[in-house]
Parts: structure tokens; sequence; C-alpha cells
């Protein structure tokens, strides 16, 4: 996949066939809009365009909210994205003057005028231009005055639950991992760099690698302890991770924090990917560490039967 960093170094393509959204999660409903643009692209001997915008329009939109929050950094985002096939993805730098943009001059200008576009392909929540104006309707109009074609993908739903980025970041926030994974088509992963604690894990038994987030608008997935698996060095490895404030210590700042099954390699300073694939309890205060360590056992004893169920 091509990454363009503005609209400047783009350079016309054959018969584009685009979509235009900020892809939060990167989840199954957008998956379906990829795999149609695959096979129009394919059709019509056209290649795939994705346009996006960094920062996130909300981080400009709304830059007083101290409760933005995303599923995933834009690295990992546009990785998935490649992931699916996509030819060419266009990053538009998105300002406060940018967000004045009318949905009629979006169009022409952008999408007509600078990428070509053949075909447009949309999520049937779709809404563009200044202040979400830009309507299906009036995408249609606008489309035939131009001369290309439009698709809507219809709602995208599994057991029901209609998919979007909405829904999944709820789930994350409640803990229901396993929902969050089956809308997203892929677990839910905090990467970060291996910082180092206060070694009590250690002690007891349990040794954790405490990680640091260097991005500050990760949606953290809610308080609990969880089965998981850990990417590290090209390898994967089963544990259990806690997200909380270790309140048998009387920790009082948010942690994150896995213990890695059968390992023993120092790895402070390596960067690793933890994998959440389900939530087991709540985080609990014990009165004293050999009752945290009675837990842990019983913890890893659980989270090794569901894993290899996995």
């Amino acid at each position: 996949m091509k990454i363009y960093q503005g609209l400047e170094a783009f350079e016309k393509v054959r018969k584009p066939v685009v979509t235009v959204g900020t892809f939060d999660g990167v989840h199954l409903g957008h998956s379906k809009i990829f795999a149609r643009m695959k096979k129009l692209a394919e059709e019509c001997g056209g290649e795939t365009v994705v346009v996006t915008f960094h920062p996130h329009p909300r981080l400009v939109i709304h830059a007083d909210s101290k409760d933005l929050k995303f599923i995933n950094n834009r690295e990992r985002k546009y990785k998935l994205i490649e992931n699916y096939g996509i030819d060419h993805l266009v990053i538009i730098p998105f300002t406060i003057e940018f967000a004045k943009t009318s949905a009629r001059t979006f169009i022409e200008n952008i999408l007509f005028d600078k990428i070509g576009i053949c075909q447009l392909v949309v999520g049937y929540d779709h809404h563009f231009g200044k202040n979400r104006e830009g309507s299906f309707k009036e995408l249609l109009l606008i489309a035939d005055e131009l001369g290309f074609k439009v698709e809507q993908i219809p709602v995208q739903d599994i057991d029901n639950i209609a998919i979007s980025s909405t829904k999944i970041r709820n789930a994350l926030k409640e803990g229901n991992i396993k929902t969050a994974n089956t809308l997203l088509g892929y677990e839910y992963s905090i990467t970060g760099k291996v910082v180092g604690g206060n070694k009590i894990g250690r002690k007891i038994g349990f040794p954790t690698a405490n990680i640091e987030l260097k991005y500050e608008y990760k949606l953290i997935t809610a308080v609990g302890v969880y089965a998981c698996r850990i990417r590290w060095n090209e390898k994967t490895f089963l544990g259990m991770g806690n997200i909380g404030y270790r309140p048998t210590i009387n920790n009082s700042d948010l942690t994150i924090e896995v213990h890695i099954f059968d390992f023993d390699q120092e790895i402070y300073g390596d960067t690793i990917t933890i994998f959440f694939v389900d939530r087991i309890r709540d985080e609990v205060k014990f009165k004293d560490l050999e009752a945290l360590k009675e837990q842990l056992s019983r913890d890893q004893e659980t989270v090794i039967k569901l894993l290899g169920s996995h």
C-alpha cells in the first residue's frame, strides 16, 4: 500500500475506487467496504484509494475535550487498512480551516479534481463535509452531475448488533472484550514500552511487564484481569494482564501490566503488544500479598484453560 501525506503527494491512478472516513478501529463494517472496493476495482481495472484524516477530526473540532479516546493509534490503523489489500492511502491534514469545507466543495475539489474518482463506496451512516452536512441523497445528486458512481454498503451486524466504532468503544469501556473483538474482527491490543515497576509481582512469583503508552488518546479497556496473548521479538506467548490500580499494594495510578507464562527474559525498554482475549474477573483488594498470590495461581489456571480453547 502506498501512503501519501497530503493531497500534493498523490498522483492520479487508474479509475480510482474510493472511500472516505476516519476508520477508528478498522472494524468488520469497514472490512465490507474495503472488500467491495477491491471487487469493483477488479471489475473496472482500477485501483483502491482510502482517504482519511490526521489528526482525527474530533481532536481538532473538540480540542478542549478530555474524554477523546480512540481504539487504535494511526500506525496501527494504517497497518490494518493495508492488511485488507488497499492500494493507496491518502492522509489529509485536518485543520479548523479544512473543517469549514462544504460537502460539495470536498467532493468537487478533492475527490473529483485531485483524486479523479471513478466510483465511491460508503457505509450506511456516512456523512461528509462541514458539520457532517452531506447526506447520501446529496451525494447521489453531486455524483450524477460529475459523472461518477456511488454505492452504499448496508448496515453490517453480528448477533443483531450493528457494527460501529461507537459500539466497540462502549464495549471496551465496559470490559466486554469478547464483544469488542467480535465486532472488530481481530483482538483489541495495547502496544507499549516495558518499564520498571515496584517488583511486587516478582516477590510473589508472578513477575509482570509494566507497559508505558506513547499514545495519549488510546482507549484503555475497563479495569480488570484478562486472558492475553503477548507479542515480543516476533514471538507469541500466553499470559494474564491486569489493568487497574493494584489496590492490594495501595497504588493510586492506573497501570497496565502483564504476567507472561513460562518467560524469564529481561525485556526492560523493549516494545511489546498485548492482545486481550477475554476478561476473567474484576480487580479486587486482597487482605495481604499471600491472598493475592493464591488468587493469581487460580487466575493462571483459568487463563490456561481459556486460551487452550482458542
